[in-house]
């Protein structure tokens, strides 16, 4: 019987190491989805249909002539990993995770930051240096 529930609890940690090690992997390939889209798009906007500030994200960005890459992550399927990889990335006590920007490949940060650059006059040349306008 001893030798029994040792198999099993060796079973069970085996199994539940090999969990952590593919969660592991899971989160480094989103990761990896999340650098390789925000290094090959200029603007990168990762957002979820029907939060109002992922609007406003866009719309700014649109009404400064910018088309970025829009990822809806409620209409993605690797959606919940991605959004734990974008809390992950801005952990400055932010529990908002979208919307979240990138530009030129470096996070940017969400709608505080993006609007914290407009009005201070920041914005426009990372976009510029970015490749995102050419005015």
């Amino acid at each position: 019987m001893a030798k029994a529930m040792t198999l099993n609890s060796e079973a069970s940690s085996s199994s539940s190491s090999s969990a952590a090690a593919a969660a592991a992997m899971k989160v480094e390939k989103t990761y990896e989805i999340v650098t390789h889209l925000a290094s090959s798009n200029a603007v990168v906007l990762f957002s979820i249909s029907g939060c109002c500030m992922c609007t406003v994200a866009k719309r700014l960005l649109f009404s400064l002539g910018v088309g970025p890459t829009i990822v809806e992550l409620d209409h993605h399927v690797a959606g919940r990993e991605i959004q734990a990889v974008l809390f992950q990335l801005s952990s400055n006590g932010q529990h908002q995770t979208v919307p979240a920007i990138f530009v030129g490949g470096k996070f940017l940060g969400g709608i505080e930051t993006l609007m914290a650059c407009h009005i201070n006059g920041t914005l426009v040349p990372l976009l510029k240096d970015a490749g995102a306008l050419w005015l």
